[in-house]
Protein backbone atom coordinates (compact mmCIF):
# COMPACT_ATOMS: atom_id res chain seq x y z
CA UNK A 1 0.00 0.00 0.00
CA UNK A 2 1.46 3.24 -0.63
CA UNK A 3 1.75 6.25 1.01
CA UNK A 4 -1.22 9.04 0.85
CA UNK A 5 -1.07 12.06 -1.12
CA UNK A 6 1.34 14.65 0.00
CA UNK A 7 -1.33 16.67 1.66
CA UNK A 8 -3.13 14.15 3.66
CA UNK A 9 0.35 12.81 4.69
CA UNK A 10 1.55 16.04 6.24
CA UNK A 11 -1.97 16.24 8.35
CA UNK A 12 -1.27 12.74 9.42
CA UNK A 13 2.37 13.48 10.38
CA UNK A 14 0.98 16.46 12.74
CA UNK A 15 -1.23 13.72 14.68
CA UNK A 16 2.12 11.65 15.32
CA UNK A 17 5.03 14.08 15.43
CA UNK A 18 3.24 16.31 18.51
CA UNK A 19 4.24 15.60 22.15
CA UNK A 20 6.66 12.52 21.97
CA UNK A 21 9.37 14.08 23.13
CA UNK A 22 10.25 12.02 26.70
CA UNK A 23 11.68 9.02 25.10
CA UNK A 24 13.70 10.70 22.46
CA UNK A 25 16.85 9.36 19.96
CA UNK A 26 19.99 10.57 20.56
CA UNK A 27 21.61 12.09 17.21
CA UNK A 28 23.88 9.23 17.34
CA UNK A 29 23.77 6.30 14.87
CA UNK A 30 21.54 3.74 15.73
CA UNK A 31 21.92 0.45 16.97
CA UNK A 32 21.55 -2.69 14.90
CA UNK A 33 19.30 -5.14 15.99
CA UNK A 34 20.78 -8.43 16.76
CA UNK A 35 21.37 -10.30 13.52
CA UNK A 36 19.81 -13.87 14.85
CA UNK A 37 16.62 -11.97 14.57
CA UNK A 38 14.30 -13.45 12.29
CA UNK A 39 12.36 -11.06 10.07
CA UNK A 40 8.98 -10.94 9.05
CA UNK A 41 8.43 -11.93 5.17
CA UNK A 42 6.52 -9.57 2.89
CA UNK A 43 3.66 -12.25 2.89
CA UNK A 44 3.22 -12.42 6.42
CA UNK A 45 3.20 -8.89 7.09
CA UNK A 46 0.32 -8.75 4.26
CA UNK A 47 -1.55 -11.33 6.09
CA UNK A 48 -1.50 -9.47 9.14
CA UNK A 49 -2.22 -6.11 7.45
CA UNK A 50 -5.30 -7.92 6.41
CA UNK A 51 -6.48 -9.13 9.60
CA UNK A 52 -5.57 -5.57 11.08
CA UNK A 53 -6.75 -2.93 8.71
CA UNK A 54 -8.21 -4.85 5.62
CA UNK A 55 -7.51 -4.22 2.05
CA UNK A 56 -9.00 -0.74 -0.15
CA UNK A 57 -9.83 -1.55 -3.14
CA UNK A 58 -7.64 1.02 -5.82
CA UNK A 59 -9.25 2.85 -9.05
CA UNK A 60 -8.19 2.07 -12.76
CA UNK A 61 -6.25 5.24 -12.59
CA UNK A 62 -4.80 4.59 -8.97
CA UNK A 63 -3.28 1.42 -10.06
CA UNK A 64 -1.82 3.32 -13.21
CA UNK A 65 -0.38 5.80 -11.12
CA UNK A 66 0.95 3.31 -9.14
CA UNK A 67 2.81 1.18 -11.61
CA UNK A 68 4.09 4.58 -13.24
CA UNK A 69 5.96 5.37 -9.63
CA UNK A 70 6.88 2.03 -9.62
CA UNK A 71 8.91 2.46 -12.75
CA UNK A 72 10.21 5.26 -11.92
CA UNK A 73 11.88 4.38 -8.44
CA UNK A 74 13.09 1.07 -9.95
CA UNK A 75 15.21 3.21 -12.28
CA UNK A 76 17.22 4.15 -9.13
CA UNK A 77 19.57 1.64 -6.56
CA UNK A 78 18.56 2.01 -3.04
CA UNK A 79 22.43 3.38 -2.63
CA UNK A 80 21.29 6.19 -5.12
CA UNK A 81 18.18 6.94 -3.18
CA UNK A 82 20.08 6.86 0.15
CA UNK A 83 22.45 9.22 -1.39
CA UNK A 84 19.16 11.56 -2.50
CA UNK A 85 17.78 11.30 0.82
CA UNK A 86 21.44 12.90 2.08
CA UNK A 87 21.18 15.15 -0.12
CA UNK A 88 17.87 16.19 1.09
CA UNK A 89 18.59 15.97 4.64
CA UNK A 90 21.41 18.37 4.65
CA UNK A 91 19.35 21.30 2.73
CA UNK A 92 19.78 24.55 4.19
CA UNK A 93 16.13 25.56 4.09
CA UNK A 94 13.51 23.45 5.50
CA UNK A 95 10.51 24.08 3.42
CA UNK A 96 12.83 22.68 0.29
CA UNK A 97 13.86 19.60 2.64
CA UNK A 98 9.85 18.90 3.54
CA UNK A 99 8.95 19.69 -0.03
CA UNK A 100 11.91 17.35 -1.06
CA UNK A 101 11.27 14.29 1.30
CA UNK A 102 7.59 14.15 0.76
CA UNK A 103 8.30 13.70 -2.70
CA UNK A 104 11.10 11.40 -2.11
CA UNK A 105 8.63 9.47 0.00
CA UNK A 106 6.29 9.23 -2.61
CA UNK A 107 8.55 7.11 -4.91
CA UNK A 108 8.76 4.49 -1.91
CA UNK A 109 6.99 1.32 -2.02
CA UNK A 110 6.15 -0.89 1.51
CA UNK A 111 9.44 -2.81 0.54
CA UNK A 112 11.72 0.48 0.72
CA UNK A 113 10.75 1.71 3.90
CA UNK A 114 13.06 0.21 6.05
CA UNK A 115 16.40 1.09 4.30
CA UNK A 116 14.78 4.47 3.98
CA UNK A 117 14.37 4.87 7.79
CA UNK A 118 17.47 3.35 8.74
CA UNK A 119 19.83 5.42 6.05
CA UNK A 120 18.09 8.50 7.97
CA UNK A 121 18.51 7.54 11.33
CA UNK A 122 22.99 6.90 10.33
CA UNK A 123 22.83 10.39 9.14
CA UNK A 124 21.55 12.07 13.41
CA UNK A 125 18.35 12.54 14.32
CA UNK A 126 19.23 16.45 15.52
CA UNK A 127 16.68 18.48 17.25
CA UNK A 128 15.42 19.56 13.91
CA UNK A 129 14.73 16.62 12.35
CA UNK A 130 12.56 14.92 14.07
CA UNK A 131 9.45 16.27 11.98
CA UNK A 132 11.15 14.75 8.53
CA UNK A 133 12.10 11.60 11.00
CA UNK A 134 8.52 11.48 11.97
CA UNK A 135 7.07 11.89 8.14
CA UNK A 136 9.05 8.78 7.43
CA UNK A 137 7.63 6.75 10.14
CA UNK A 138 3.91 8.17 9.50
CA UNK A 139 4.39 6.99 5.54
CA UNK A 140 5.68 3.79 6.67
CA UNK A 141 2.74 3.23 9.11
CA UNK A 142 0.19 3.68 6.28
CA UNK A 143 1.89 1.42 3.97
CA UNK A 144 2.82 -1.40 6.62
CA UNK A 145 2.21 -0.54 9.91
CA UNK A 146 3.58 -3.98 11.12
CA UNK A 147 6.65 -3.63 9.54
CA UNK A 148 7.38 -0.17 10.84
CA UNK A 149 6.36 -1.48 14.45
CA UNK A 150 8.81 -4.59 14.02
CA UNK A 151 11.45 -2.52 12.98
CA UNK A 152 10.79 0.26 15.76
CA UNK A 153 10.89 -2.39 18.60
CA UNK A 154 14.07 -3.91 17.42
CA UNK A 155 16.35 -0.56 16.40
CA UNK A 156 14.93 1.90 18.52
CA UNK A 157 15.00 2.42 22.31
CA UNK A 158 12.41 4.61 23.03
CA UNK A 159 8.53 5.32 22.29
CA UNK A 160 9.02 7.78 19.88
CA UNK A 161 9.11 5.87 16.56
CA UNK A 162 6.02 3.35 18.10
CA UNK A 163 4.52 6.34 19.38
CA UNK A 164 4.27 7.81 16.06
CA UNK A 165 3.94 5.02 14.42
CA UNK A 166 0.82 3.46 16.15
CA UNK A 167 -0.44 7.26 16.39
CA UNK A 168 -0.90 7.14 12.80
CA UNK A 169 -2.23 3.34 12.12
CA UNK A 170 -5.07 4.23 14.53
CA UNK A 171 -6.37 7.14 12.44
CA UNK A 172 -6.71 4.71 9.93
CA UNK A 173 -7.80 1.17 11.70
CA UNK A 174 -7.74 2.56 15.34
CA UNK A 175 -9.34 -1.29 16.41
CA UNK A 176 -5.98 -2.99 15.02
CA UNK A 177 -3.99 -0.47 16.59
CA UNK A 178 -5.04 -1.12 20.01
CA UNK A 179 -4.98 -4.80 19.63
CA UNK A 180 -1.31 -4.72 18.67
CA UNK A 181 -0.68 -2.53 21.76
CA UNK A 182 -2.29 -4.65 24.10
CA UNK A 183 -0.80 -7.87 22.53
CA UNK A 184 2.83 -6.29 22.87
CA UNK A 185 2.57 -5.32 26.58
CA UNK A 186 2.14 -7.76 29.35
CA UNK A 187 2.19 -6.83 32.86
CA UNK A 188 -0.37 -4.53 34.91
CA UNK A 189 1.74 -1.45 34.82
CA UNK A 190 0.75 1.31 31.96
CA UNK A 191 0.70 0.39 28.72
CA UNK A 192 3.46 2.20 27.38
CA UNK A 193 2.09 2.13 23.71
CA UNK A 194 -1.54 3.71 24.20
CA UNK A 195 -0.88 7.40 24.24
CA UNK A 196 -0.31 7.57 20.75
CA UNK A 197 -3.10 5.68 20.04
CA UNK A 198 -5.16 7.86 22.72
CA UNK A 199 -3.74 10.95 20.50
CA UNK A 200 -5.13 10.16 17.29
CA UNK A 201 -8.19 9.33 18.21
CA UNK A 202 -8.58 12.69 20.57
CA UNK A 203 -10.11 14.35 18.01
CA UNK A 204 -11.82 11.76 15.79
CA UNK A 205 -13.31 9.32 18.77
CA UNK A 206 -13.03 11.14 22.25
CA UNK A 207 -15.52 8.64 23.62
CA UNK A 208 -12.99 5.49 22.64
CA UNK A 209 -10.39 7.78 23.39
CA UNK A 210 -11.62 8.99 27.40
CA UNK A 211 -12.18 4.89 27.31
CA UNK A 212 -8.82 3.93 26.92
CA UNK A 213 -6.95 6.64 29.35
CA UNK A 214 -9.10 5.99 32.19
CA UNK A 215 -8.31 2.14 31.84
CA UNK A 216 -4.99 3.20 32.75
CA UNK A 217 -3.15 3.22 36.16
CA UNK A 218 -1.86 6.09 37.57
CA UNK A 219 1.33 6.67 35.91
CA UNK A 220 3.77 8.62 33.55
CA UNK A 221 2.01 7.20 30.40
CA UNK A 222 -1.22 7.95 31.84
CA UNK A 223 0.05 11.51 32.35
CA UNK A 224 1.45 11.82 28.49
CA UNK A 225 -2.22 10.28 27.35
CA UNK A 226 -4.16 12.82 29.33
CA UNK A 227 -1.73 15.93 27.65
CA UNK A 228 -2.89 14.00 24.21
CA UNK A 229 -6.64 14.63 24.97
CA UNK A 230 -6.72 17.82 26.49
CA UNK A 231 -5.55 20.04 23.49
CA UNK A 232 -8.95 18.28 21.56
CA UNK A 233 -10.79 18.91 24.54
CA UNK A 234 -10.24 22.94 24.54
CA UNK A 235 -11.21 23.17 21.11
CA UNK A 236 -14.69 22.21 22.40
CA UNK A 237 -14.74 24.94 24.88
CA UNK A 238 -14.52 25.71 28.64
CA UNK A 239 -18.12 24.16 29.65
CA UNK A 240 -17.56 21.08 27.32
CA UNK A 241 -13.38 20.60 28.80
CA UNK A 242 -15.14 21.08 32.08
CA UNK A 243 -17.98 18.34 32.23
CA UNK A 244 -15.44 16.25 30.78
CA UNK A 245 -13.22 16.63 33.62
CA UNK A 246 -16.15 16.57 36.01
CA UNK A 247 -17.20 12.87 34.42
CA UNK A 248 -13.82 11.04 35.50
CA UNK A 249 -14.17 9.20 38.74
CA UNK A 250 -10.46 8.48 39.09
CA UNK A 251 -9.65 11.26 41.32
CA UNK A 252 -6.08 11.40 40.58
CA UNK A 253 -6.80 11.62 36.63
CA UNK A 254 -9.44 14.26 37.67
CA UNK A 255 -7.08 16.43 39.60
CA UNK A 256 -4.45 15.66 37.28
CA UNK A 257 -6.86 17.03 34.52
CA UNK A 258 -7.60 19.89 36.51
CA UNK A 259 -4.21 21.18 37.18
CA UNK A 260 -3.06 21.10 34.06
CA UNK A 261 -6.58 22.82 32.43
CA UNK A 262 -7.32 25.55 35.15
CA UNK A 263 -4.69 28.27 33.37
CA UNK A 264 -5.79 27.82 30.05
CA UNK A 265 -9.39 28.06 30.37
CA UNK A 266 -8.99 31.11 32.78
CA UNK A 267 -7.49 32.57 30.02
CA UNK A 268 -10.86 33.16 28.78
CA UNK A 269 -13.24 32.36 31.46
CA UNK A 270 -11.76 33.63 35.26
CA UNK A 271 -14.76 33.81 36.99
CA UNK A 272 -16.18 29.90 36.23
CA UNK A 273 -12.86 28.66 36.63
CA UNK A 274 -12.70 29.78 39.65
CA UNK A 275 -16.24 28.78 40.75
CA UNK A 276 -15.11 25.39 39.09
CA UNK A 277 -12.19 25.05 41.56
CA UNK A 278 -13.97 25.86 44.57
CA UNK A 279 -17.12 23.66 43.47
CA UNK A 280 -13.87 20.56 43.46
CA UNK A 281 -12.33 21.26 46.04
CA UNK A 282 -8.73 19.50 45.74
CA UNK A 283 -4.94 19.22 45.28
CA UNK A 284 -5.81 21.60 42.18
CA UNK A 285 -8.01 24.07 43.90
CA UNK A 286 -4.72 24.62 46.37
CA UNK A 287 -2.18 24.98 43.65
CA UNK A 288 -4.29 26.89 40.94
CA UNK A 289 -6.67 29.33 42.64
CA UNK A 290 -3.97 31.82 43.11
CA UNK A 291 -2.98 31.72 39.25
CA UNK A 292 -6.78 32.07 37.97
CA UNK A 293 -7.28 35.15 40.34
CA UNK A 294 -4.25 36.62 39.18
CA UNK A 295 -5.77 36.42 35.65
CA UNK A 296 -8.96 37.53 36.71
CA UNK A 297 -7.67 40.70 38.17
CA UNK A 298 -5.26 41.68 35.16
CA UNK A 299 -8.71 41.66 33.32
CA UNK A 300 -11.51 42.54 35.76
CA UNK A 301 -9.64 43.77 38.80
CA UNK A 302 -13.06 44.59 40.55
CA UNK A 303 -14.74 41.98 39.79
CA UNK A 304 -12.30 39.35 41.18
CA UNK A 305 -11.89 41.43 44.68
CA UNK A 306 -15.79 41.14 44.87
CA UNK A 307 -15.53 37.30 44.53
CA UNK A 308 -12.67 36.96 47.09
CA UNK A 309 -14.50 39.32 49.61
CA UNK A 310 -17.25 37.05 49.60
CA UNK A 311 -15.36 33.89 50.26
CA UNK A 312 -14.95 32.74 53.66
CA UNK A 313 -11.73 33.20 55.95
CA UNK A 314 -9.29 30.34 54.86
CA UNK A 315 -6.92 28.71 52.63
CA UNK A 316 -9.44 29.32 49.53
CA UNK A 317 -9.22 32.90 50.08
CA UNK A 318 -5.53 33.42 51.42
CA UNK A 319 -4.98 32.13 47.78
CA UNK A 320 -7.00 34.05 46.39
CA UNK A 321 -5.54 37.09 47.73
CA UNK A 322 -2.20 35.73 46.39
CA UNK A 323 -3.39 35.94 43.48
CA UNK A 324 -5.06 39.42 43.27
CA UNK A 325 -2.37 40.53 45.28
CA UNK A 326 0.29 39.66 42.32
CA UNK A 327 -1.76 40.83 39.62
CA UNK A 328 -1.98 44.35 41.22
CA UNK A 329 1.41 44.62 43.18
CA UNK A 330 3.62 44.95 39.26
CA UNK A 331 0.95 47.78 38.06
CA UNK A 332 0.41 49.60 41.70
CA UNK A 333 2.77 48.28 44.95
CA UNK A 334 0.71 50.85 47.06
CA UNK A 335 -2.46 49.39 46.08
CA UNK A 336 -1.75 46.14 46.64
CA UNK A 337 -0.07 46.74 50.15
CA UNK A 338 -3.56 48.25 50.77
CA UNK A 339 -5.47 44.71 49.80
CA UNK A 340 -3.13 43.21 52.08
CA UNK A 341 -4.32 45.22 55.12
CA UNK A 342 -7.82 45.00 54.42
CA UNK A 343 -7.57 41.11 54.82
CA UNK A 344 -5.06 41.20 57.26
CA UNK A 345 -6.11 37.35 58.48
CA UNK A 346 -5.34 35.86 54.85
CA UNK A 347 -2.11 37.56 54.81
CA UNK A 348 0.15 34.45 54.45
CA UNK A 349 3.76 34.26 54.17
CA UNK A 350 3.25 33.19 50.89
CA UNK A 351 1.28 36.08 49.83
CA UNK A 352 3.89 38.48 51.19
CA UNK A 353 6.58 36.59 49.36
CA UNK A 354 4.51 37.00 45.99
CA UNK A 355 3.94 40.52 46.51
CA UNK A 356 7.55 41.11 46.99
CA UNK A 357 8.57 39.04 44.36
CA UNK A 358 6.10 41.25 41.99
CA UNK A 359 6.60 44.77 43.23
CA UNK A 360 10.32 45.10 43.92
CA UNK A 361 10.85 45.74 39.90
CA UNK A 362 8.54 48.93 40.61
CA UNK A 363 8.73 50.16 43.61
CA UNK A 364 11.93 48.51 45.48
CA UNK A 365 11.34 50.46 48.90
CA UNK A 366 7.65 49.40 49.14
CA UNK A 367 8.39 45.90 48.39
CA UNK A 368 11.02 45.63 51.12
CA UNK A 369 8.89 47.27 53.78
CA UNK A 370 6.55 44.39 53.91
CA UNK A 371 9.10 41.39 54.61
CA UNK A 372 8.65 42.01 58.09
CA UNK A 373 5.25 40.52 57.31
CA UNK A 374 6.67 37.16 56.91
CA UNK A 375 6.27 35.32 59.75
CA UNK A 376 8.59 31.73 59.13
CA UNK A 377 12.35 33.58 60.23
CA UNK A 378 14.33 31.74 57.73
CA UNK A 379 12.21 32.79 54.70
CA UNK A 380 12.11 36.19 55.99
CA UNK A 381 15.43 36.83 56.18
CA UNK A 382 16.15 35.14 52.86
CA UNK A 383 13.97 37.23 51.28
CA UNK A 384 15.84 40.30 53.06
CA UNK A 385 19.17 39.17 51.84
CA UNK A 386 17.86 38.78 48.27
CA UNK A 387 16.25 41.98 48.03
CA UNK A 388 18.79 44.24 49.42
CA UNK A 389 21.51 42.32 47.72
CA UNK A 390 19.45 43.22 44.19
CA UNK A 391 18.52 46.69 45.28
CA UNK A 392 22.27 47.42 46.30
CA UNK A 393 23.41 46.40 42.87
CA UNK A 394 20.41 48.31 41.24
CA UNK A 395 20.43 51.42 43.26
CA UNK A 396 23.32 51.63 46.00
CA UNK A 397 22.34 55.14 46.88
CA UNK A 398 18.39 54.60 47.34
CA UNK A 399 19.24 51.10 49.55
CA UNK A 400 21.79 52.56 51.70
CA UNK A 401 19.26 55.56 52.29
CA UNK A 402 16.75 52.93 53.45
CA UNK A 403 18.99 50.89 55.81
CA UNK A 404 20.11 54.17 57.19
CA UNK A 405 16.60 54.61 58.11
CA UNK A 406 15.04 51.05 58.77
CA UNK A 407 16.45 47.89 61.17
CA UNK A 408 17.44 44.84 59.40
CA UNK A 409 17.40 41.57 61.39
CA UNK A 410 20.92 41.30 62.74
CA UNK A 411 22.22 38.19 60.67
CA UNK A 412 20.78 40.09 57.05
CA UNK A 413 22.85 43.40 58.47
CA UNK A 414 26.00 41.06 58.63
CA UNK A 415 25.64 39.68 55.48
CA UNK A 416 25.55 43.35 54.17
CA UNK A 417 27.86 44.70 55.94
CA UNK A 418 29.93 42.02 54.66
CA UNK A 419 29.29 42.65 51.01
CA UNK A 420 29.90 46.14 51.26
CA UNK A 421 32.88 45.49 53.07
CA UNK A 422 33.99 43.24 49.71
CA UNK A 423 32.96 45.93 47.73
CA UNK A 424 35.23 48.12 49.32
CA UNK A 425 38.44 46.19 48.83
Amino acid sequence: MKPTTTTTLAAIVLVGAVGFTAGRISSSAPTDSSTSETKSTASERASRMSEGSGNREETASTRKVRRAERAEKQASTPEQRLADLSAIVRGENPLDRSRALLAFIDQLGPDDFEAAVAGFRSLGITESRFGEYSMLLAAWAQADPLAALDYAKANTGNRFATNTILSTWASIDPEAAIRWAESNHEGDDANPHMAGIIRSLAASDPTRATQLLTSMPRSEERGEALDAMLPHLFKQGNEATRSWIDSITDEALRNGAMLRSAERLAATDPAGTASWLLANPSEATQRRLDDVYSTWARDDEQGAIRSLAALPPGENRANALRGVVSSVAVRDPSAAVSMMDRFPNDVTDRVVQNFVWHSFGNDPSVAVNQISRITDERDRDQMYRRTMDAWLERDNAAATAWMQNNQLPPSVQEHINRRLNQQRQ
